[in-house]
């Protein structure tokens, strides 16, 4: 696919963070290689536009060292290294699916593993985009205490991307869980200073105030609906836009 000249980009750069979990389908837990491989497709597709693409992914699909931490017996900075590597898992994933489908990529890891990741170094990873490259982040910020989305919103400042697209199972962000609420009221646009006050399910407070902080804009959508990745690049309005 080339790219359409007629339709400008709205982004040029984007970072795309994904949790572990929307990888599991309808198991209880792992990769669905389907999941995969539809994801990996959506990647590639608007890679074919022109789009650099930056990716982070969660290991809760795997592993959620906070929740063992709770059940107790084990140490939280042991659960939280247990999920970075989780995390990692779940990079090579989609490293084998985007590479299928005839896209470069590197694996860049927060965590020192030569043997099958690159150490992230903020230049090299810049330089891999420009040279049309998928850079999959893996390991978080390679610190315990620190969750992927602020991993995610630490990374999409650092590659300078235009925009941290948070993929998600609903279709934006809602004051209230629209799964259990049938009244629930979904933003179209929402402050960073609103998320934090309303305590809305974006992200944890760390990286929201990240975001702000950078001025890093937000966009929360829906995962599943067909094409929106590439329909969100082309600068259509889905889900809810976070930003001052």
């Amino acid at each position: 696919m080339d790219k359409d000249p007629s339709q400008p980009l709205k982004y040029q750069r984007i970072l795309l963070k994904l949790s572990g979990e929307a990888l599991m389908g309808d198991q209880p837990f792992g990769i669905d290689p389907q999941i995969v491989a539809k994801i990996a497709k959506d990647i590639v597709d608007v890679r074919a536009l022109g789009v650099q693409i930056a990716l982070v992914v969660g290991g809760g699909n795997i592993f959620r060292g906070v929740q063992a931490v709770a059940r107790g017996g084990v140490d939280r900075v042991t659960g939280d290294h247990m999920g970075m590597l989780a995390t990692v898992i779940n990079a090579l994933a989609f490293q084998d699916a985007i590479e299928g489908a005839g896209v470069a990529t590197r694996v860049m890891s927060a965590i020192e593993m030569n043997k099958i990741a690159e150490p992230f170094i903020q230049r090299r990873a810049i330089r891999h985009l420009e040279k049309d490259r998928v850079v999959i982040l893996a390991a978080g910020t390679g610190n315990p205490f620190f969750t992927t989305d602020t991993a995610a919103a630490l990374r999409a400042k650092e590659m300078q991307a235009d925009v941290m697209l948070k993929a998600t199972m609903v279709d934006g962000v809602y004051d209230k869980d629209p799964k259990q609420h049938a009244d629930a009221k979904k933003y179209d646009e929402v402050t960073y200073q609103e998320v934090l006050e309303r305590r809305l399910a974006v992200m944890d407070a760390t990286a929201i105030s990240l975001c702000r902080e950078t001025r890093m804009p937000i966009v929360v959508f829906d995962l599943n609906g067909p094409h929106n990745l590439m329909r969100i690049v082309r600068g259509e309005r889905l889900g809810t836009l976070v930003r001052d």
